[in-house]
């Protein structure tokens, strides 16, 4: 990989969410930290990821907020953020210890969209209430549920921080719970949109 300069006016137009600039720091930023962190020998591959999405959501963060000094050092900066995101992280994965891939989840009588629709008659429902949402709502339920895209880049195309994700997110299921239901009966049984409250980032 060629690495990259950089300079005042790349750091400005990051801050200033330039979309170019955007997508650029999330794919050359996203393969160096990916590279990096690979040669740590890390606990999981989910936990190489959450480090990954939340150095560069950190860094983003940072420049709204302050901005850097020193533009010329800004592929330090990064490094040095997820250096500092690795062992707040790896202390929390060590502390909760390895998740049991094979227990059972425990039950919800909610809609589940991230998991296998149950017949064509729930996915009919389960469109029909999509298609019954704000453009904003349907939106993320589809990006983060049904394409499962990357948290980072939903943040990046909303131009919102994660914790705002979380929010609209949490917002967007409880809309979606109410139009489905008044379809009229019940939920499927097996599921269990609720129990996914949370979007990773640490």
């Amino acid at each position: 990989m060629t690495f990259q300069s950089f300079d005042h006016d790349y750091i400005r137009r990051l801050t200033e969410a330039d979309p170019v600039v955007e997508q650029h720091f999330a794919t050359y930023f996203g393969s160096l930290l990916y590279s990096k962190l690979r040669m740590k020998r890390l606990r999981s591959p989910q936990l190489l990821e959450d480090i990954r999405q939340e150095t560069l959501t950190r860094v983003l963060s940072i420049l709204r907020k302050g901005g850097v000094k020193y533009p010329e050092r800004f592929g330090a900066f990064v490094n040095e953020v997820c250096n500092r995101v690795i062992l707040e992280l790896s202390r929390e994965d060590t502390r909760h210890g390895p998740i049991d891939e094979h227990r059972d989840e425990p039950s919800d009588p909610s809609i589940d969209l991230d998991g296998p629709l149950v017949d064509k008659d729930t996915k009919r429902d389960v469109e029909r209430a999509l298609r019954r949402l704000s453009a904003k709502d349907s939106r993320i339920l589809r990006a983060v549920y049904l394409e499962d895209k990357d948290k980072f880049q939903i943040c990046l195309e909303l131009k919102v921080d994660p914790d705002y994700l979380r929010v609209l997110l949490h917002r967007a299921k409880l809309r979606f719970r109410k139009v489905y239901l008044q379809r009229g009966g019940p939920p499927p049984p097996s599921a269990h949109l609720e129990g996914h409250d949370s979007v990773r980032f640490r």
